[in-house]
């Protein structure tokens, strides 16, 4: 598999990374206890995923404290990206002056003394349009040897669009699936600033798997669509399974992600030994140019001129 980003020390990182959002957050995804937390991470290292996202507001700071229990003397081989702006106390402080404080805390629930990348958490419009000093902060943070990369988590294409035009970034952490193309529209100009690209949210929220139709029931997180989008997301999984007859999704839509060579990372959110599992069977399939651009035609024609909500 390709390996893109590297740190200082040189650094290989599987295209195949870790979203840990789930992890121990029983409030949004379902019961998971510290040790199976643990359990799973440690089990995908030894399976050579080496690419970590977190972020404090992950199930109050736990989500960063599994990892950081898990990666015991891996720390040289493992590349953890966490984030700044939501605290683990549930509280939002995007402010300059806590940034150090808000990284030393990430780094004691780590057990870790730097970190690979700090993402700025979904900032507000005056980062992203260059209006703050963040990034002359982060800049001293990358020199210090704190931080190693640092970048921003987005959801949209006008926030890309800020980005590009406003920041000077080592990554992009941005939706990125069939039914979220539009950062492809920005590819080249991010490649050619040489920012690496994390893909998230890339099975969207599960419908990618091909489990869910008009009938399913939600619970957790997953209950913010209404009728309407829970049925023209059913609509839109049933043209994938017509063309793929197959009624299980996730290595093809993985594999469309990962045919972009722009893509650096792309971090499914992995709950389960089983997921994990299926992951690491499907990371070598490899989509044919001829259903990639199916599903850029279902985008074209379904999708672009009236986004899905998230």
């Amino acid at each position: 598999m390709a390996k893109r980003i590297e740190t200082k020390s040189k650094k290989p990182v599987n295209r195949l990374g870790f979203g840990s959002w789930q992890l121990g957050n029983t409030e949004f995804w379902g019961h998971m206890s510290q040790d199976e937390g643990v359990e799973l991470v440690k089990k995908a290292i030894a399976e050579g995923v080496n690419f970590f996202d977190t972020a404090p507001g992950y199930a109050s700071g736990m989500s960063e404290s599994i990892i950081g229990m898990a990666i015991e003397n891996h720390r040289e081989d493992i590349f953890i990206a966490t984030k700044y702006g939501h605290t683990a106390d549930g509280e939002t402080d995007f402010s300059v002056f806590s940034l150090r404080e808000q990284i030393y805390s990430s780094l004691e629930r780590l057990q870790t003394d730097y970190l690979d990348a700090l993402i700025l958490h979904n900032p507000p419009w005056d980062i992203l349009e260059g209006h703050t000093n963040h990034i002359q902060e982060l800049k001293k943070l990358k020199e210090e040897g704190l931080i190693r990369y640092f970048g921003v988590s987005i959801d949209t294409g006008e926030e890309m669009e800020l980005v590009l035009e406003h920041l000077d970034l080592d990554i992009i952490e941005i939706i990125f699936n069939i039914f979220f193309q539009e950062p492809i529209a920005h590819f080249k100009k991010i490649n050619e600033k040489n920012i690496d690209i994390i893909a998230k949210v890339p099975l969207d929220s599960g419908w990618l798997t091909g489990k869910y139709d008009e009938f399913s029931e939600f619970s957790g997180i997953r209950m913010r669509w209404d009728d309407e989008t829970i049925e023209r997301r059913a609509f839109l999984v049933s043209r994938l399974k017509s063309v793929i007859t197959k009624s299980d999704l996730t290595k093809y839509a993985m594999s469309f992600i990962k045919s972009f060579d722009e893509i650096s990372v792309v971090i499914p959110g992995i709950r389960t030994i089983e997921q994990l599992t299926d992951h690491l069977n499907y990371q070598d399939y490899e989509l044919s140019d001829e259903l990639k651009q199916v599903f850029i035609d279902i985008y074209e024609s379904y999708i672009k001129d009236d986004p899905l909500p998230w």
